[in-house]
């Protein structure tokens, strides 16, 4: 599966953005999707993860009750809405692929290239 990210850009602190991250192939439905992100001089980190129907979702303390992930299999689409945002968040943000639940950036098969997201103070 091929992943394409889109929606970053710059905000101010306080507000929101929403990326999306589409899928090609007819087999969207059967992959686990998670975002991670990465900042400047640190590691990729989890963000969340959502399941295969949708039902069910996974997220990052940092980010609990501000991010929203979801997902549309007939568009073979997942969305990150970002909301409250804070300087920290800054970050390049990956949507990635994998069979099964999972935090674990080693357990994705499929990334997509990245979008940037600036929050200023």
């Amino acid at each position: 599966v091929q992943l394409v990210e889109s929606g970053g850009g710059l905000v101010q602190a306080g507000g929101s953005l929403r990326l999306s991250c589409a899928a090609s192939g007819r087999t969207f439905s059967s992959y686990y999707m998670g975002w991670f992100r990465q900042a400047p001089g640190k590691e990729r980190e989890f963000v969340g993860a959502i399941s295969r129907n949708g039902g069910s979702t996974l997220y990052a303390d940092s980010v609990k009750g501000r991010f929203t992930i979801s997902r549309d299999n007939a568009k073979n689409t997942v969305d990150l809405q970002m909301n409250s945002l804070k300087p920290e968040d800054t970050a390049v943000y990956y949507c990635a692929a994998t069979y099964g639940s999972s935090r674990r950036e080693y357990d994705y098969h499929y990334w997509g290239q990245g979008t940037q997201v600036t929050v200023s103070s």
